[in-house]
């Protein structure tokens, strides 16, 4: 694709999320969401073959429909009270329709068949920006009308988000297909607590993207698209596949890891209102999650030490690319745990 195409691409991209974000007029949001529906689509169909062409257009319906909905419910409020802002969305029968086109945007449960399919019919950099930058903007649009949604929707969503998203990658062996049930699995966590607290969900949207993007780019640097490449990883790259799976990890929850704080907290928040059922339910999903994550770290690990000799001339190889990026991947998946308390103390 030509450079400068691309370029505005992902401009387009960029300004229609950061519209919506700055906007609290309901037309300005959705147009801000339409930019970024409209500017992904050549993105996933960057590589022209046809599992990514069907990824774009499941997509493309997918979002097409909840845009009508959340337009037909933005019509009803200027109707019912005369109003454009997002403050005036009050009546209980628009606010569910809004919430059900902004759930279908997410790619959550009972909505969330898109969302595999399409992440795994799209390379790894596309799918990348489909499970971080692509849930920004609904999510924003979500805590800014948290005090009229509505909450037996929103719980449901979050419980179900949190069972299928565990249950779901247990039985699978593709890296991108894992993923994106374990972005099903976060976001029902980060919904959960939309209504108590909104600048949780927005931390812990924060915590995973900062956990997400180094994994897809050590995937894409490293070419790991199923769970044997990743053992194989091990020999040209020792170092940089245990950082992985240390990531992992703490994408998965694992207590001291980064992922184990936006959980911490969300659980404290669901118990001091009184959500303790549901609280304790999304913990124990959330084991599955860890559980899957537990598997591909024990199975790539089987491959680590075949033999003394092989392994002390593996330790000894250097690749450039992977040292690079171990760094951060240190840092984001173990240095941020102790910070929350401080980051609640602010709060």
């Amino acid at each position: 694709m030509n450079i400068t195409l691309m370029m505005t691409i992902y401009t387009t991209l960029i300004m229609g999320t950061l519209i919506t974000l700055t906007s609290s007029h309901w037309l300005l949001m959705w147009m801000g969401l339409e930019m970024s529906m409209l500017s992904i689509i050549p993105i996933l169909m960057n590589k022209s073959n046809p599992r990514s062409t069907e990824a774009a257009t499941k997509y493309f319906l997918t979002q097409a429909t909840a845009s009508m909905i959340l337009l037909l419910s933005i019509i009803m409020t200027m109707m019912h009270s005369g109003q454009w802002s997002i403050l005036h969305a009050n009546n209980q029968t628009i606010s569910l329709a809004m919430t059900l086109s902004l759930i279908m945007k997410m790619g959550l449960a009972p909505f969330h068949f898109w969302v595999t399919e399409v992440t795994q019919g799209t390379p790894l950099i596309p799918g990348m920006i489909l499970l971080t930058w692509q849930k920004i903007a609904p999510l924003s649009i979500l805590t800014q009308m948290h005090p009229s949604i509505n909450q037996p929707l929103i719980l449901t969503s979050a419980l179900l988000s949190t069972i299928l998203g565990g249950w779901g990658g247990l039985n699978q062996t593709q890296l991108r297909k894992i993923l994106a049930y374990s972005s099903i699995a976060h976001m029902g966590w980060m919904l959960a607590v939309v209504n108590y607290n909104p600048s949780i969900s927005l931390f812990n949207l924060l915590i995973y993207i900062m956990m997400t993007i180094p994994l897809f780019m050590t995937f894409y640097i490293n070419n790991n698209l199923t769970t044997l490449s990743l053992s194989h990883t091990w020999s040209t790259a020792p170092p940089i596949i245990i950082i992985i799976l240390m990531n992992l990890l703490s994408l998965g929850g694992l207590p001291p890891l980064t992922g184990f704080s936006p959980k911490w907290i969300i659980i404290q928040e669901l118990t001091k209102n009184n959500n303790i059922m549901i609280s304790t339910t999304m913990t124990i999903m959330a084991l599955l999650n860890l559980y899957f994550y537990m598997r591909l770290t024990y199975s790539t690990t089987l491959t680590l030490f075949p033999s003394t000799n092989n392994t002390k001339t593996k330790w000894h190889f250097h690749n450039n690319k992977s040292t690079t990026i171990a760094s951060p991947l240190i840092i984001l998946s173990t240095m941020t745990l102790p910070l929350t308390p401080m980051m609640i103390t602010l709060n």
